[in-house]
Parts: C-alpha cells; sequence; structure tokens
C-alpha cells in the first residue's frame, strides 16, 4: 500500500439475517467470511484505518430486516468491535440516502475497502456507486458472500454468482483479493493490481484456446 493512499473500511450488511435467518450466506461458507471480516477489522483497527459499519432496515413486518427485529441485528462479530462511523440504508447501495460520501469526504479518504454481504446486492452496488463518485476499491472476496438465486430468469448457485460477480469488478470496477493479501499489505507488501475489460477478456480468450 502506497503512503497516499487513505482508506477506509467498509463492512456492510453483516446482520443476523446472513447468518442465522431467512438468507443464510452459502458461498463462501458464513462462517469463513465472518472470521475474516473479523481479521479485517481488528487490522484495520491496529493499522489506524476508520472502520464505517452499515445496517440495511426495512419497515417492521417486513420478512428480512424488519427494523428492531433478530435478523435486522448485527452479527456479534461487528457489533462487539468498535467502528468510526454508522450507517443505515434502505437501499442496496451504502451511499444511497445516506450520509456516506459527506463523511468519507469529510476524513480524507480515497480508497474503500468492502466487505460484508451480498457479493452480488449490496457490495456491488457501493463498490459500482463508489467508484463513479472517485473512489478507488478493494474488496475482500473471502469477506463476502452470496446466496442462490431462482426466478424466471433461471436458477444459479451461490458460487457461481459470487465467483462471476468477483470477476466482473476485478474487471473494472475494483481490486479484488483475499483477505490475507491485503492484511500482508498492511505490513508492506505491495498490492496486486486492478485488471481491465480489454486484459480480462484476452486472458479469457487465450485460455480458451489453450483448452480447445
Amino acid at each position: 500500500m502506497t503512503a497516499s493512499m487513505k482508506r477506509a473500511l467498509i463492512v456492510i450488511d453483516v446482520q443476523n439475517e446472513y447468518v442465522t435467518g431467512h438468507l443464510r450466506i452459502e458461498y463462501p461458507a458464513v462462517e469463513l467470511s465472518l472470521s475474516h471480516i473479523g481479521q479485517a477489522m481488528d487490522a484495520a483497527r491496529a493499522a489506524g484505518i476508520p472502520i464505517v459499519v452499515v445496517q440495511n432496515s426495512a419497515p417492521p413486518g417486513s420478512p428480512i430486516f424488519a427494523r428492531g427485529s433478530d435478523g435486522w441485528a448485527l452479527h456479534p462479530v461487528v457489533a462487539g468491535r468498535p467502528a468510526e462511523h454508522y450507517v443505515e440504508k434502505t437501499l442496496p447501495s451504502a451511499f444511497a440516502g445516506t450520509d456516506l460520501e459527506s463523511w468519507l469526504r469529510e476524513q480524507g479518504i480515497d480508497t474503500l475497502t468492502v466487505v460484508g454481504y451480498m457479493t452480488h446486492n449490496c457490495v456491488d452496488s457501493t463498490v459500482k456507486q463508489a467508484l463513479h463518485i472517485g473512489f478507488a476499491v478493494e474488496v475482500l472476496d473471502d469477506a463476502t458472500g452470496s446466496v442462490p438465486y431462482s426466478n424466471r430468469a433461471g436458477l444459479v448457485s451461490a458460487e457461481m454468482i459470487h465467483r462471476t460477480f468477483m470477476v466482473v469488478l476485478q474487471s473494472r470496477f475494483a481490486n479484488v483479493m483475499d483477505t490475507a493479501t491485503w492484511l500482508a499489505a498492511l505490513a508492506g507488501q505491495p498490492l496486486p493490481e486492478r485488471e481491465s475489460i480489454y486484459a480480462s477478456n484476452q486472458h479469457a480468450l487465450q485460455m480458451r484456446a489453450r483448452m480447445a
């Protein structure tokens, strides 16, 4: 990591709904991602990186994330650790209808490291909006997670959703890495580089040609 970068760790929607509720994270296994989220928060604290905790809310009576319900509550991995700022949201992006951007600007933050749930919903929305408004973004791919979906458009596993979104984010929107790599970077090791749409496509075509 370079000295010119000023980071914040954005911890998105680590709530009981994703652990013991209706939307239990399946891939990566929720126990694994929770452990990595805790590691990232502890490392950020030790490095002086401010932590922002984001919590999703729905009206009372909603089937998921109803304010005041057990599913709405922050999971103990996050609730038991301190944070510099708290954001309550009602839309997928942590920026939508919140003070997150203004708070980050006030702190001089230029780079966001994102963890939490779900990969394909609130993490993805937050990452893309962050890029659009001028922040550099990192995503820790083993500190996020997905659930399976089935609807009129088809059936897809949690693993396929997660892997696909990580590849797409790495191609343009964020520097995707695992938690161990990020922790090593905090200790002075070089960060891997974010790739490009073109490079990602060319690499895929080359791999396909080699397998033909």
